[in-house]
């Protein structure tokens, strides 16, 4: 558990690092840099990583809810869908980012 925090700490400063670096000198031509299609592809990958872990761990939350409880299984449809359209909208947000990025 420790070292897949230390590992999730290390890329999300990376994260925050790369656009810094996709910064353009004072005297540069202004244009695309190779920087920000990786920033925006790093950025990407780890929320399409994060979004669906997110999503796997709420399925199966639900799906063992409704193992244990079947009376409950209305309620517990609501907030697993409302659940994993919050998840889904965050990767939106991400992509919405990326593409600020690039623009």
């Amino acid at each position: 558990m420790r070292k897949g925090l230390v590992l999730g700490l290390v890329l999300l400063a990376m994260a925050l690092a790369l656009p810094a670096s996709a910064a353009e000198e004072a005297g540069a031509v202004p244009g695309k840099s190779q920087w920000q299609y990786i920033s925006a592809a790093f950025v990407l990958g780890i929320a399409a990583f994060a979004g669906a872990f997110g999503q796997a761990k709420a399925i199966a939350a639900a799906c063992t809810s409704l193992g244990r409880n079947p009376g409950a299984a209305g309620a517990i449809r609501l907030a697993l869908i409302l659940g994993l359209a919050f998840i889904e909208s965050l990767v939106l947000y991400a992509l919405l980012i990326a593409f600020r990025v690039l623009a």
